[in-house]
């Protein structure tokens, strides 16, 4: 599943394909991924005559800002946005097209139809599903020192798993996290609230750190991501554990060790990241 640094640099790229773009009609060949209104025919028929001023992101949602609408986007596993002519053809796995005026057409593709599309009045989309329960963003002032500590102290969860909360961590997934408590030097088993100050400060600056370095390689492509314009992201030449188990760290030289936590694949260094108790 695309991760925050993935659904970024595909806002980066969507931004500049459609802004300043009308929409002309729009066809929806998989009603399912039309989650609001509940008929996709309402769907066609709101955004019809609609101009998209500009796409911005919301953790890894894509929020498409038009005239009088904001159309919220999740990618899940496979979703991928491209642009083409509108004569140009498409397959099965295309589901919704958004042909616009000047004779393009966006298209939503998606091999297993997971993604999903809300459409809100602007200015309320922050108030319902799937939205209005999501954390702060971890490049936003809100995601402070304090605040990491206050909801890491609460909890007796695996700090793994209390960083994949998305009502707490918005746009924090598993790629990203195992790599910011390998650079933290945290266990990912260790219980959150089992973590000193200095460990806390030293993850809060890994995440945003690691988040940054992955935005500007444009992500991590594991399986089948890649961005609307066909583009590979590079951050994957710079993971230390994730997807690298049974390699040397490239800090110790210690095989990176894979196991589950919370029902995820978790990927580690026994001797980088041991797991200790908390300390005085």
């Amino acid at each position: 599943m695309p991760e925050l640094p993935e659904v970024e640099t595909v806002r980066r790229t969507l931004t500049q394909l459609v802004n300043g773009k009308t929409i002309e009609k729009v066809t929806v060949l998989w009603s399912k991924i039309i989650k609001k209104p509940e008929e996709p025919e309402q769907f066609c028929d709101a955004l019809r005559g609609q101009t998209i001023h500009d796409v911005d992101r919301r953790g890894k949602f894509l929020k498409f800002i038009l005239d009088d609408y904001v159309m919220v986007s999740h990618l899940r596993m496979e979703g991928r946005y491209g642009l083409y002519a509108k004569e140009d053809p498409y397959d099965k796995h295309t589901h919704v097209l958004f042909t616009f005026t000047d004779g393009t057409e966006l298209r939503y593709r998606d091999v297993r139809k997971f993604g999903t599309m809300h459409l809100f009045k602007k200015g309320e989309e922050e108030k319902s599903l799937p939205l209005s329960q999501l954390g702060p963003e971890p490049f936003s002032k809100e995601f402070s020192l304090k605040y990491l500590e206050e909801k890491l102290s609460k909890t007796n969860r695996k700090i793994k798993v209390a960083l994949l909360d998305q009502t707490k961590f918005v746009g924090l997934g598993n790629i990203y996290v195992d790599e910011a408590l390998f650079r933290a030097g945290i266990y990912p088993e260790r219980a959150a609230n089992s973590l000193t100050k200095k460990e806390m400060k030293i993850l809060h600056h890994e995440i945003i750190q690691t988040l940054n370095e992955a935005v500007k390689k444009g992500g991590s492509t594991i399986r089948s991501y890649v961005n609307t314009q066909g583009e590979i992201g590079m951050f994957q030449l710079q993971l230390f554990v994730y997807g690298q188990n049974g390699k040397a760290c490239q800090t110790c030289g210690t095989e990176i060790e894979k196991t589950v936590v919370g029902g995820r694949g978790t990927h580690f260094c026994p001797k980088c990241q041991k797991n200790k108790k908390r300390t005085k």
